[in-house]
């Protein structure tokens, strides 16, 4: 079968690569119909994670036909449109039954390996590095699902892939994100970032009661698209001087009820703050560059929250611990729990409450993979969400 692989920094390539099979009772085989390319996925890509190996098959973002079952699978059958979480839960250790899914203690292989870089374990995920479980991706014509009784959401409802894909990840990275903030009708919310997580996180602040939701980046395109699609207020921030100082005059002084930093670890500063983060991430003297994070901490008004649905990967300087303990900040952040939103986010598609397709810019073929990498990646061609198909 063909497969996105990874080879190297910034190097992808379209593989031929032997087709998955059951290993344990528990697993089912699905046929890929829609995969997308994440954010995260570019943290790979730029070569952030030393555990990639070369061939390793990409893609936590995928949906498809269930083609073949384990034994002691009870709740799919063969024939099943389903969409497939990006974090792979047990169902049943301490975490799980906590509906605390992305630390389940069972489906990480590699857990003690993940243990000894970051001091926790953490659940296996799909295409993403060998520290969670060297499991193949969903960017290929055929993916192994472990657990297939407790992850994959079978769709029913006549709705297109493009509207439930991003059950997955995105949508529900946005949803948690909103969670996280504790908005209250008629609130605040200030996030950076306009890429698909920021876009999913203002769709679903809304959904909260938000009443102003502000999208902060640099990129027209995705300023323009969260305006357009989500409904946000906007500010680019090469183009204003002082983004805390712009959210004071949005908000009577006192800045936003709550922040979102759907950025992460690799943010794009200005000035000698944005330089200083860019070098020492350069030189591997810091793991991230929080530039996005400090800016929504310094705008977040007294008692407010903080909401971090970005990644970050280990150790950020000047990090400003003192502003937030003065205002007396509220932090929420991690890896999504994705499959406590799932069932939820997919009522609200098939009511009409929110639409997430509109955020697809490019639909390609897996073969062009190489190509749509390098242009997220770069942010060309008005590049926003990539979604490919296995089978074109």
């Amino acid at each position: 079968m063909k497969a996105v692989c990874f080879s190297g920094r910034q190097k992808v390539t379209v593989d031929s690569v032997p087709e998955p099979t059951l290993i344990v009772p528990t697993d089912a085989i699905v046929r890929v119909s829609s995969t997308a390319i994440c954010g995260s996925d570019l943290h790979l890509y730029n070569g952030y994670n030393p555990t990639m190996k070369e061939g390793d098959i990409l893609g936590h973002e995928f949906m498809g036909e269930v083609v073949e079952v384990g034994s002691e699978v009870k709740r799919l059958r063969v024939g099943d449109r389903v969409v497939v979480p990006f974090n792979i839960g047990c169902g049943s250790c301490y975490f799980c039954n906590r509906d605390e899914w992305s630390a389940c203690e069972n489906s990480n292989p590699n857990a003690a390996d993940l243990a000894a870089v970051t001091g926790y374990p953490g659940a296996g995920l799909f295409g993403y590095s060998h520290l969670y479980g060297g499991y193949a991706g969903g960017q290929a014509e055929y993916v192994r699902v472990p657990f297939a009784d407790v992850g994959p959401l079978v769709i029913e409802e006549d709705v297109t892939d493009e509207q439930v894909l991003f059950l997955g990840d995105i949508l529900s990275t946005g949803y948690m994100a909103a969670e996280n903030c504790n908005i209250r009708p008629g609130g605040t919310v200030a996030i950076w970032g306009a890429g698909p997580v920021g876009l999913m996180s203002a769709l679903c602040a809304k959904l909260f009661g938000a009443a102003q939701v502000i999208n902060i980046d640099r990129v027209p395109e995705r300023l323009d698209l969260a305006a357009r699609g989500a409904g946000s207020m906007t500010i680019n921030y090469e183009e204003n001087d002082d983004v805390v100082e712009a959210l004071k005059e949005l908000t009577g002084g006192r800045g936003p009820d709550a922040v979102i930093d759907a950025v992460g670890m690799e943010a794009h500063g200005t000035g000698l703050e944005g330089f200083y983060d860019r070098a020492k991430h350069a030189l591997r003297l810091q793991t991230d560059r929080p530039t996005a994070l400090r800016e929504a901490i310094q705008a977040c008004r007294p008692g407010g929250t903080v909401s971090i649905p970005g990644v970050y990967s280990g150790m950020s300087d000047k990090f400003p611990i003192g502003i937030a303990f003065g205002k007396g900040l509220t932090f929420k952040m991690g890896q999504t729990h994705t499959h406590k939103y799932m069932a939820h986010l997919l009522r609200h598609i098939v009511r009409g409450d929110i639409d997430p397709s509109f955020i697809v810019t490019h639909r390609l073929s897996l073969d062009e993979a190489p190509h749509a990498y390098e242009e997220f990646n770069d942010k060309q061609d008005g590049c926003i969400k990539v979604v490919m198909k296995p089978a074109a």
